[in-house]
């Protein structure tokens, strides 16, 4: 017998959605084999089976989602028989809250103590009134018994204060999916209820005047503007891509300290050797020579140079990572972004980076990727020049402690020493702007960084990588 497990699918993918199941229990499967596929907000993917037999339990349907590690089926030996039993697995789960009920019980005894004020009793749960239409629906939703709910979905509809009662399933027997839920939240309108409570808070705080305006003022600031739409207007649903890239940004904006740093680069030096062979390097290796692989080249230098820039956080501890994977930042279409890995980089000559990036991007477009080849970067490089950028900060990709971003190259006058003295000419010139974790290091050493790329780029005899 062999546990199959979701894959971890990309370093800041914790969850799976699976879409399609390619046996069914009871099928023979070859080691190698497609089995199954899977839906992250980086990756659309076909997994194999890591070994060879029959497929004798299928532990999460089509339409589930689950954490990276859960195991999702088992496949045992030829001949084994299936085990007919393993659905009833999950239903412990729905058991277990014993707590949310005693809550409402303080409540009502905080207002029966003032017995000369009988009209302060209904005075102090009416505020509570419009904020309480979430709290009971998250008791409801732990304490519905009869529904069978994976705990990524649990933990969903309790955050949110839904009622499992209220979502329709999509999944397998009416099953409720993550996909379900996450619709019941688009159509409750988001948040909009948390603030009602803090809002209406402050007004009866006679007793504590120093306490009513620290709530009332930082209530506001979280509380959503309402946006109403009107007849001009087209309201364009977020994908679950654009709701999950925006949950891993906000995520990567608390957990670092993000600080910012640019430099200007001439990249005439590079120019030289470009302009002489970009003809002939296309019609040998079938893509055009752009200044990406350049600079992925004097990147991967320079981080052999400062090893701090090449790191990972662990809690508290900052890993250094002894080898050099790159991950380059790719746009799908503008349906969203993934960042496959070009692994060992620093290795690999010009040309081999240039040939490696340009087919993982072909193969990220066409989603043909696999999930190895999208996790255990160690530093990333977005090249948002390519759509004409001059000047981007992007936001780090976790758990690594920077990003470089490589902006629009441009010609523009520079002054330039001669055995004449000095002058102006015009140069192809464009920014490198890296965004990087103040916990790591500090501002020289993100400086002397980016002042060590630049100078690769300006002064490397190019020819002898080509």
């Amino acid at each position: 017998m062999a546990d199959v497990t979701l894959p971890q699918l990309g370093e800041t993918v914790t969850e799976g959605t699976i879409t399609r199941w390619f046996k069914k229990i009871g099928d023979s499967v070859a080691a190698d084999e497609p089995l199954f596929e899977v839906s992250t907000d980086k990756v659309d993917t076909e997994v194999p089976s890591p070994v060879a037999g029959v497929l004798s339990e299928i532990r999460v349907p089509e339409g589930d989602t689950v954490p990276v590690g859960t195991v999702i089926a088992v496949v045992g030996a030829a001949g084994s028989a299936p085990a007919p039993t393993a659905p009833a697995a999950p239903a412990p789960e729905s058991a277990p809250t014993p707590a949310p009920t005693p809550a409402p019980t303080h409540p009502p005894a905080a207002p029966v103590a003032p017995a000369p004020a009988p009209p302060a009793a209904p005075a102090a749960p009416a505020p509570v009134a419009p904020a309480s239409a979430p709290a009971p629906t998250t008791s409801s939703a732990g304490a519905s018994s009869n529904k069978l709910l994976s705990p990524v979905v649990r933990k969903l509809v309790n955050d949110n204060g839904l009622d499992v009662n209220t979502i329709a399933g999509t999944g397998p027997n009416g099953r409720i999916t993550r996909d379900d839920v996450l619709d019941a939240i688009d159509k409750r309108g988001g948040a909009a209820p948390a603030p009602a409570t803090s809002l209406t808070t402050p007004a009866p705080a006679t007793s504590a005047p120093t306490a009513a305006p620290a709530a009332g003022v930082s209530t506001p600031a979280a509380a959503p503007i309402k946006v109403v739409p009107g007849a001009r207007d087209e309201v364009v649903a977020l994908s679950k891509i654009r709701q999950l890239t925006g949950s891993h940004m906000v995520m990567s904006k608390g957990v670092s300290p993000h600080a910012f740093s640019v430099v200007e680069v001439d990249y005439a030096n590079v120019d030289v050797v470009r302009s002489k062979v970009k003809d002939d390097f296309k019609a040998t290796e079938g893509f055009s020579l752009t200044y990406l692989p350049f600079i992925a080249r004097a990147v991967v230098d320079a981080l052999a140079e400062y090893p701090h820039m090449n790191a990972s956080f662990a809690g508290d501890s900052l890993i250094v990572h002894r080898y050099i994977d790159l991950g380059i930042a790719v746009d799908l279409d503008y349906q969203g972004l993934i960042v496959p890995v070009v692994r060992d980089a620093g290795g690999k000559r010009l040309r081999a980076i240039a040939r490696e990036v340009s087919d993982l991007a072909n193969r990220a477009r066409s989603k043909k990727l696999s999930p190895t080849e999208i996790q255990g970067g160690t530093f990333t490089v977005t090249n948002n020049g390519s759509a004409g950028s001059v000047l981007t900060m992007p936001i780090i990709n976790q758990p690594q402690v920077a990003i470089l971003s490589t902006d629009a190259v441009v010609k523009k006058p520079v002054v330039v020493s001669t055995s004449a003295g000095e002058s102006i000419a015009i140069h192809p010139v464009g920014n490198l702007a890296m965004s990087w974790d103040h916990r790591a290091f500090d501002g020289a050493y993100a400086a002397n960084f980016l002042a060590r790329v630049k100078n690769i780029l300006e002064t490397r005899d190019w020819s002898s990588e080509l």
